[in-house]
């Protein structure tokens, strides 16, 4: 005589796993960590800078920009006609006010162009402008 309880079968159903709260859980990290994230603009031009004996390290959110030993003036990884420094540089600034400019200036790039750059991002309404020297 067989056992009738090995042929029972339960008849218990098996519940799905619920995933939102876990998807709920990882879309605000992802949104907290986007949030605090910072993003470093650069120049996109690789200078070499002239050193300076009082050359100190600068906040992270500035406008760089750069200027090639060929005088090819670069602001967010774009060449930018001297005419349009102005532009881009107010535009920085609307993007985040009070941000300081900082011109990265190859150290066999003129000085006309230089001041050129220094001009216009005063005009644009920038209130610390400086150049970029490295620590000897």
């Amino acid at each position: 005589m067989a056992d009738s309880s090995r042929f029972f079968i339960d008849e218990e159903e098996d519940s799905p796993i619920d995933l939102t709260p876990m998807l709920d859980v990882v879309f605000i990290m992802l949104i907290f960590f986007i949030v605090t994230s910072t993003f470093v603009k650069e120049s996109g031009v690789d200078v070499t800078r002239p050193n300076a004996e009082t050359a100190a390290p600068t906040d992270a959110s500035s406008i760089q920009v750069g200027i090639a030993a060929n005088n090819q003036i670069w602001i967010e990884k774009r060449q930018v006609d001297k005419r349009a420094v102005r532009a881009n540089i107010e535009r920085g600034l609307a993007e985040s006010p009070g941000a300081a400019v900082i011109i990265i200036a190859d150290a066999l790039s003129n000085t006309e162009t230089l001041i050129d750059v220094l001009d216009q991002a005063r005009l644009a309404g920038a209130t610390s402008v400086s150049v970029a020297a490295d620590e000897p």
